[in-house]
């Protein structure tokens, strides 16, 4: 039988709740991760991270991994890949129930639940969601080899996995909505130097089709409304993320966009409950923001417990 009663309980297992993981672990408090999805989050998805201090380039897949291995060696216990069904932080032992598992109770909470890549909502989406419509590069890429596809996006991510996704494809056409990039310089520049890029700028893609698998889409000009056809074999969205904090809506302040409003100390507006990484109300977010995020709500829950 597994333990039912932490002194923490940390829903979401990406670098925020990792690295929370990691120092609570280590100060010998009794921490249980509970994560929906693979662990690591958005960030095991990741093809190439190369600019986590003192690390020159490492893999997502790998980055998590080592958080991981690194929490789990100080004590601390994930449960990955398991459904999350409800809670209750109205009592002093707040408690999380999980579908086949039961209900874990604990003193404190961290809410790092993170993101969800956002989406065109356009007709087809749906539908070729993994028949030729990917959100990322690194589970898909491979898929593409020798093929064309698009990539819509025009920060980091979308410029970035688009390289990436070169060693792959034989052509990428990258689509933006401005005729600027929000990336950062040397993005642009190795996307715009990569011989095997081209980009349609003041555009989106407004529609996908195909019968199996994805066959073509619109690609929509926003200056003249223009829409023209074109055959693809496929296409990855890099828009940007939306926060994963629907259930909380009733429960916890949230921004208009569903961020969750934390004060210095990481602490929501409920007593015992905190918050980090991508869910927060925030203006960057970066790997080495939400790991920051993660190592100040540990260090103030570790306050919290001892007062």
């Amino acid at each position: 039988m597994e333990d039912l009663l932490y002194d923490v309980i940390i829903l979401g297992g990406g670098p925020a709740g990792l690295t929370a993981g990691i120092y609570l672990s280590r100060a010998k408090i009794n921490t249980l991760i509970l994560n929906e999805g693979i662990t690591g989050g958005q960030m095991s998805l990741t093809h190439e991270i190369a600019n986590y201090p003192g690390i020159e380039s490492i893999s997502g897949y790998m980055l998590s991994r080592n958080m991981q291995k690194q929490a789990e060696s100080f004590g601390c216990k994930i449960l990955s890949n398991i459904k999350v069904t409800g809670f209750d932080f109205s009592s002093e032992i707040k408690n999380v129930t999980v579908e086949n598992r039961g209900v874990f109770g604990a003193k404190s909470v961290i809410i790092s639940t993170g993101g969800k890549s956002r989406e065109l909502n356009v007709p087809g989406e749906k539908e070729f969601a993994g028949r030729g419509v990917s959100y990322c590069a690194t589970c898909d890429g491979d898929f593409f080899r020798d093929k064309e596809i698009i990539v819509v996006g025009g920060g980091n991510s979308a410029l970035e996995e688009a390289v990436a996704l070169t060693q792959y494809a034989s052509k990428v056409t990258v689509v933006h909505e401005f005729d600027y990039f929000q990336a950062n310089k040397k993005a642009v520049d190795e996307a715009v130097n990569h011989p095997k890029i081209d980009f349609v700028l003041n555009s989106t893609v407004s529609g996908f089709y195909g019968s199996q698998s994805l066959e073509k889409v619109k690609i929509k000009n926003l200056k003249t409304g223009e829409e023209v056809e074109r055959e693809i074999d496929g296409v990855f969205v890099f828009i940007g993320y939306v926060p994963q904090t629907e259930p909380f809506r009733d429960v916890l302040n949230l921004t208009e966009r569903g961020e969750i409003i934390v004060d210095e100390n990481m602490a929501t507006n409920i007593k015992g409950v905190f918050a980090a990484g991508d869910c927060i109300a925030k203006r960057f977010r970066q790997i080495t923001t939400a790991v920051a995020d993660g190592t100040k709500a540990a260090l103030n829950i570790t306050e919290y417990l001892q007062s």
